[in-house]
């Protein structure tokens, strides 16, 4: 099985009145009815949208009025025309999957490392105070110097990180000390036409499980517990809240992302890590001539939601945290778009990319703090996206190609390591049915069991979907070292977003450009079309940002405020 890790989400109780996409109604293909999401225009009143989809020939089934989203089924025909047509109405959806993150096409990105295999180096230092058997493994806790920084703050209960991801694996002893079930929601219940059959009877998998696995990654990389077993996290005493997105298929729909950060902003979630972008449009544009006009309105739509959905959450005192993606290029000056729509299949086209009016979203969308990927050398990973555009903060990513010319070159220990799922591994043909690790893989997953028998399973991946969390945990550091109490939701902790932005960025450990400035990566075999111009200074720059995240620094530089 490959991971899908297609990550965002939607399904809540506080703020959702229902799911269409589960309710057993007509499918388009027997041509009674279709499913889509709607957005209201600004400053309409969620009573005169309703009234316009009416008109339109819609029934609303679901709704969010925080941002002005309706969950609608209404019969195929002319109903996105006349919605497109209303002054009250930006446009419609379908309800289909739309969110993806790492690619199937791309395995050294997307599935945990099979190899090389070579023996990992033996550690010739005595382990750090509150330090895991693994954590010898991993190099990008040192980076970010979360070893140091834990002996001063590993972090509070109190505060909260949202994983808007695949799902959590709470069976994983890692993350079982630091799960918050309770604040937990599955945004993405199964759909029987994508997922293939439900696992569960209600088609919602119960939370603290994952079919994928790259959100149980993500959350071990962000607050894996410092407990004497398996690895810890940045912040490895801070609270884990699984916002599932993702579809056992791999795909996301635009409602579940809106739905799952406005209940984040409304249950008082103090960061979310968002290591994922949306599809099928690799950039949302406003009026691409390449596009169809209903592709346009679609795209428009979707940017609507989005900026509404993210700035909700940052006004409610969320920190949003997110992967500049994959795709080697500068988002200031992205290349031509050939991967899009990628779903359905066969239907991308070519596309020019107008900077100005088109949108890598949640990464360029407002108040994200934007994550740079980097290999354990320090060196900008192949893959990664970069830019002075919409680049924050850099944090280790992993990259199996780093080291060219030394013993290290080509390791899958250059990855990240982090907490997997054995059901996943198990698809994958890594661990066998009683749970046992196979030989050839004996060097890139590992296993690692408590005393009464608990057992935890760690795998290597790679990109700024690892980057990310890096920067999460050490904004969950901030929160729980400057936070204040928030009687608002149960005597947590909270701080203003914008504050936290500004100690990570202020103490993130300052990296100037590479010289040559042009950065080619011929000696790992990759073509001209990965070349990257690092802009900028040392104090900020393409490749690094504000500089490499560094948890040490943001808890004790005393001189900010």
């Amino acid at each position: 099985m490959s991971l899908r890790a297609k990550l965002a989400g939607g399904t809540v109780t506080a703020v959702v009145l229902g799911m269409a996409v589960a309710s057993g109604l007509p499918a388009t293909a027997e041509g009674a009815t279709a499913e889509y999401t709607v957005i209201a225009s600004e400053s309409v009143s969620a009573a005169d949208a309703v009234a316009a989809i009416q008109r339109a020939g819609g029934t609303v089934t679901a709704r969010n009025d925080d941002v002005g989203m309706f969950q609608v089924v209404a019969p195929t025909g002319p109903f996105v025309e006349r919605v497109n047509a209303s002054g009250a109405l930006v446009g419609a959806v379908s309800r289909r999957p739309i969110g993806s993150a790492p690619r199937k096409s791309d395995p050294a990105l997307d599935e945990p490392a099979a190899g090389p295999v070579a023996p990992a180096a033996e550690s010739k230092r005595p382990p750090a105070v509150g330090m895991d058997p693994l954590d010898e493994k991993l190099w990008g806790l040192s980076m970010v110097r979360s070893d140091r920084a834990r002996t001063v703050n590993p972090g509070d209960k109190r505060v909260t990180v949202g994983v808007l991801d695949t799902g959590l694996d709470a069976s994983n002893p890692d993350l079982a000390a630091n799960f918050n079930a309770a604040l937990s929601r599955n945004f993405a219940p199964d759909i029987p036409d994508i997922d293939g059959p439900c696992e569960v009877e209600s088609c919602l998998d119960p939370v603290g499980t994952d079919d994928g696995g790259h959100g149980t990654h993500v959350a071990g990389t962000i607050a894996a517990a410092a407990n004497g077993h398996g690895v810890s996290g940045v912040a490895p005493n801070v609270s884990l809240v699984e916002l599932k997105g993702g579809q056992d298929s791999g795909y996301f729909f635009l409602d579940s992302i809106v739905n799952a950060l406005t209940y984040a902003a409304k249950a008082g979630i103090d960061v979310v890590n968002m290591s994922f972008y949306l599809d099928p449009w690799l950039y949302n544009c406003v009026a691409n001539p390449a596009d169809t006009p209903a592709q346009q309105a679609e795209q428009r739509t979707i940017i609507a939601a989005m900026f509404r959905a993210l700035t909700f959450a940052h006004l409610h005192g969320v920190t949003l945290v997110g992967a500049l993606g994959n795709n080697h290029e500068d988002l200031g000056n992205p290349r031509t778009d050939l991967s899009s729509p990628d779903y359905p299949a066969g239907t991308a086209h070519e596309r020019p990319i107008d900077n100005s009016s088109c949108w890598d979203l949640p990464a360029e969308g407002p108040f994200v703090i934007g994550v740079s990927a980097l290999g354990p050398s320090g060196k900008k990973a192949d893959y990664s996206n970069y830019g002075t555009e919409q680049i924050s903060v850099s944090a280790p990513g992993g990259w199996q190609l780093d080291g060219f010319g030394t013993p290290q070159y080509n390791l899958p220990a250059n990855r990240i390591l982090s907490t997997y799922p054995k059901k996943v591994l198990q698809g994958l043909g890594r661990v066998d049915a009683a749970g046992n690790v196979l030989p050839q893989f004996a060097n890139t997953v590992f296993k690692d069991c408590t005393d009464d028998g608990r057992c935890g399973y760690y795998a290597y991946l790679q990109g700024t979907s690892m980057a990310s969390p890096h920067a999460a945990g050490v904004a969950a550091l901030i929160v729980s070292r400057y936070g204040r109490v928030d009687l608002r939701h149960r005597g947590g902790l909270t701080m203003d977003p914008g504050r936290v932005e500004r100690r990570l960025t202020a103490t993130a450990a300052e990296h100037a450009c590479p010289e040559p400035r042009l950065q080619q990566y011929r000696d790992e075999g990759r073509s001209a079309e990965y070349d990257a111009y690092c802009a900028g200074d040392t104090r900020f720059n393409g490749f690094y940002g504000h500089g490499v995240v560094d948890a040490y620094a943001a808890l004790t530089d005393r001189g900010l405020f």
